[in-house]
């Protein structure tokens, strides 16, 4: 989106008409997904195969041979989006039912970029040790979990405990997607400023999830802990947060930050933390106004800003270019450089679930990362353009690979494939589901909007 010669009033305009036309199509539609066959139905005598009595062998199978699941029914593509609805996008606690429409549209993304058959789980508890329990007990049904949108601290114990506990991945996206997506945007933008990843001073606003998998991926990556300034609400974090040791128990990864980062004990909130910095990686609370512009300015000359809180950035894109900032990336997928987890989540599934991974590792994170950086340095970029758009679709079945391949070389894949292997039916896989949506949509049973 070409932004250089509309006003301020026509940027703010634009920035809201898809939450418009999101309140006009939602209700018209009523939802994004439904459920269609996948096997033939040549007349109702195909229904003594698909039910009984024919059903009743590959049952019998699968109870001989528990691993015989994956070849008799859709368990081996099919995932559970799981959610409590206590941190929706940047909405907060809004329920369990008002987080619907968010974990539809991540089904349909795992489905339209990867192939990936995802149900929304919106569950009536806020209790973690309810959440995991019910988590184990939807395991045999589905091949994934992906946990989304839940608060910390609980967050990161939900995760912990059902890794250790399921024999299938269980992927949090607001802490992994999000670090995977930042740590790709932030490997191309270092090279677009020509800094050193070992040298540059980075500002952390926000210490949620996103941010918290952030530090840990950055610094495993090559980014020194000691030039990092971490801030959350109540200011930067420090080995005197006394706030934070007393509940250290609850916050690890927190505390941790305070006691490895910030080598020059800044204090102070986020105009602290980002005087001097040479990057800003804020996830914290939709803005604007969140991050002044006066602050950027403070910044190292050819500074980077990614803005990722959601629906609203901690700073309009053009108020930072304009306070300086030479790269900057946001959430959204209406400005340009979206530095979003739509990039990762649905190619990593696909690969992870076609090697039948027990588990989505940093490593396999770490790679899809690199992997992304790799394809639009490949294709070329410049400033506003430094990560592929979802819309490339040759991007996806790359990140499959990517995680694939580390999968099998960590010993977590129960499945051996070549890297071709996995790209090439991935690509099938993720061509099949956008022609059929094109398919639905040309006969007219997906409807057209509305004034369209």
């Amino acid at each position: 989106m070409n932004t250089e010669r509309l006003t301020r009033e026509e940027l703010l305009a634009r920035a809201k008409k898809p939450s418009e036309d999101a309140m006009r199509l939602h209700p018209f539609y009523r939802g994004k997904m439904q459920t269609l066959p996948k096997c033939a139905i040549r007349d109702f005598g195909d229904f003594a195969i698909w039910y009984t009595p024919g059903v009743a062998a590959p049952c019998r199978a699968i109870r001989a041979d528990p691993e015989l699941v994956y070849a008799h029914t859709n368990k081996g593509n099919v995932i559970a989006i799981v959610t409590d609805g206590t941190r929706v996008l940047g909405l907060g606690d809004i329920g369990p039912e008002a987080g619907l429409p968010v974990m539809e549209g991540k089904a349909l993304l795992f489905k339209y970029l990867g192939g990936v058959d995802a149900v929304p789980v919106c569950l009536r508890t806020k209790d973690p040790d309810e959440l995991v329990r019910t988590v184990k007990l939807l395991e045999p049904a589905f091949g994934a979990i992906n946990l989304e949108d839940i608060s910390q601290p609980k967050c990161f114990r939900i995760l912990d405990a059902l890794r250790g506990q399921l024999g299938i991945p269980v992927w949090h996206d607001d802490q992994q997607g999000s670090a995977t997506g930042l740590l790709a945007g932030f490997l191309n933008a270092l090279k677009i400023v020509g800094k050193e990843i070992r040298r540059v001073k980075i500002a952390m606003i926000g210490m949620g999830a996103a941010n918290v998998a952030s530090y840990r991926l950055l610094t495993a990556n090559g980014v020194d802990p000691r030039a990092i300034v971490a801030c959350d609400s109540k200011g930067t974090l420090h080995k005197g947060r006394r706030d934070i040791e007393a509940r250290q128990a609850e916050f690890t990864d927190k505390w941790r930050v305070c006691t490895e980062s910030n080598a020059e004990g800044a204090v102070g909130g986020i105009a602290e933390a980002l005087r001097g910095a040479d990057v800003c990686v804020a996830f914290s609370t939709s803005g604007p106004g969140i991050v002044q512009p006066e602050w950027v300015r403070t910044m190292a000359p050819d500074a980077i800003v990614f803005a990722c809180a959601n629906p609203v950035p901690e700073i309009w894109p053009w108020d930072a270019r304009e306070a300086g900032a030479r790269v900057v990336a946001t959430g959204r997928s209406d400005f340009p450089n979206q530095l979003n987890n739509s990039l990762v989540f649905p190619g990593l599934f696909r690969g992870a679930l076609d090697v039948r991974a027990r588990t989505i590792t940093d490593e396999m994170a770490g790679a899809v990362a690199r992997e992304l950086a790799a394809f639009a340095e490949e294709r070329g970029m410049r400033e506003d353009d430094i990560l592929p758009r979802m819309d490339e679709w040759d991007v996806h079945p790359r990140v499959a690979a990517a995680a694939a391949m580390t999968a099998q070389a960590q010993g977590v894949a129960r499945l051996t494939r070549s890297r071709e292997e996995v790209r090439r039916d991935a690509a099938k896989a993720m061509s099949a589901a956008r022609e059929a949506t094109r398919l639905l949509m040309r006969e007219g049973l997906i409807p057209a909007p509305p004034g369209a």
